[in-house]
């Protein structure tokens, strides 16, 4: 038995209808098939949420010449990004309460 289907017509900015576009060219689908995939995931991810309640994130932006270098320290280091900003946050808490500065 067939699904059964319904129309959704809503006037949007004409950006963001191209980009909707390109997208769901890009993705292969028909434009049907990429509605239904966009808003099913969006209602999938309603109320969920994306951080623990007990967790903050930090984030700051540096060159990307810097990054380009730090990214290959952890690549040779086989270490993990987070685990090293865990770790340099962990050691100056340390160190501050054995100096007391």
């Amino acid at each position: 038995m067939a699904e059964n289907i319904k129309n959704l017509c809503a006037p949007i900015p004409a950006e963001l209808h191209a980009q909707l576009r390109q997208r769901q060219e890009e993705s292969g689908q028909t434009l049907g098939q990429y509605m239904t995939e966009l808003i099913t995931k969006f209602y999938e991810q309603e109320g969920k949420t994306t951080m623990k309640k007990n967790q903050r994130t930090v984030a700051f932006q540096v060159s990307t010449e810097l990054f380009d270098q730090f990214k290959e320290y952890l690549e040779r280091k086989g270490i993990k990004q987070n685990a090293f900003f865990l770790d340099c946050i962990r050691r100056a808490l340390k160190e501050e309460i054995e100096t007391g500065a």
